[in-house]
């Protein structure tokens, strides 16, 4: 029921959805106004089928702060899809309503999967020259500590797995340089713990931010505060150039001639970074897959999102996780390293 759209973009992105899930048992609990979602349902022929409403008059308002959230949203539309999840009703919550809400009540209805995060972790695909670049965390935990940033790895080189299906992922640390001494103590130390933790995973070594779109690693690890000026960054500079080759192409009848001569090559690179292609941000960390989708997605964008969560559903995600934490819990309680942190 939420984002810019409710009910007339998440109905519709269903028929999307079933198409590029087709041949797998797949199906959909749609929670919110029962009246409008099966007024929708008539017009999406087929995936109909697939689908069960329940009905709730509860919604929470875009706008709404996350405490209020929690404290008034039991039995609304986004905290029924999440407690599905919890149920073992559902496999994957998908919602484009209210980002603190939805973090806020997964939280609480989930619980954390790592005791060191605070609040889930966000990750973004990044198109890159290479495919695609998963980032995180872009915004929920502002600081994060060295465990904190390992955890962080773990759960990018699950994601990129099962949404990207690389079988090894390769995994850097962002950093103000790429020598050994540089960046602060933090991620100093989330570089020794990755080398020599003995974790399943293929760790780069230090990136800095131009890597990400070259797609030197296939997953870039970073604290909030900077992952979300990065990612923000990225996003207004692409809005930046898209502005600057529209008014270069339409500037006069040649520049729209040659426009028009190369409209298959401008449709390629229009499609490589859509963001309906990329949409459906994981909440990395709970105790269940709920995935963001962007509050102004289209239909092709939201059925993305739906698919995200399927192919985290489907796979390892969370074995793989669950392998490699145990591997940062004897790497932080080694006798050397709590030494190390009782002398801190």
């Amino acid at each position: 029921m939420g984002g810019d759209h409710g009910p007339s973009v998440v109905v519709p992105s269903l028929t999307r959805a079933a198409e590029r899930l087709a041949g797998r048992d797949v199906r959909f609990l749609l929670h919110g106004d029962g009246q409008r979602l099966e007024q929708g349902l008539k017009h999406i022929g087929a995936a109909a089928e697939r689908c069960e409403v329940r009905h709730t008059d509860l919604v929470i308002a875009m706008d709404e702060k996350p405490a209020i959230a929690m404290r008034r949203g039991k039995g609304s539309s986004m905290w029924n899809a999440i407690q599905a999840v919890k149920d073992g009703e559902a496999h994957g919550a998908v919602s484009a309503g209210n980002t603190g809400g939805l973090m806020a009540i997964s939280k609480l209805l989930l619980r954390m999967a790592a005791p060191g995060l605070e609040r889930p972790a966000i990750v973004a695909s990044w198109p890159t020259l290479k495919g695609y670049t998963a980032v995180l965390d872009v915004g929920a935990n502002v600081q994060s500590d060295a465990a904190q940033l390992v955890e962080f790895a773990i759960m990018g080189d699950a994601f990129h797995q099962a949404v990207h299906g690389s079988t090894r992922p390769t995994i850097g640390l962002l950093n103000v340089g790429s020598e050994e001494m540089k960046g602060h103590e933090e991620v100093r130390e989330a570089q020794k713990l990755l080398r020599e933790g003995g974790f399943d995973l293929h760790y780069h070594g230090f990136v800095e931010g131009d890597d990400i779109a070259k797609g030197t690693v296939d997953v870039v690890v970073t604290d909030g505060f900077t992952g979300n000026i990065a990612l923000k960054t990225a996003e207004g500079t692409a809005r930046f150039i898209s502005t600057l080759m529209k008014d270069a192409l339409t500037a006069n009848l040649l520049s729209k001639a040659g426009a028009l001569l190369a409209m298959g090559s401008l449709k390629a690179m229009r499609n490589r970074i859509d963001p309906s292609a990329i949409n459906g941000g994981p909440l990395l960390g709970l105790n269940g897959i709920v995935v963001k989708s962007h509050g102004g997605a289209d239909a092709k964008g939201f059925a993305n999102a739906i698919k995200v969560a399927y192919d985290l559903a489907a796979s390892d995600y969370a074995d793989r996780i669950a392998k490699n934490m145990a591997y940062l819990d004897r790497a932080i309680h080694t006798p050397a390293a709590e030494a190390a942190a009782e002398a801190v």
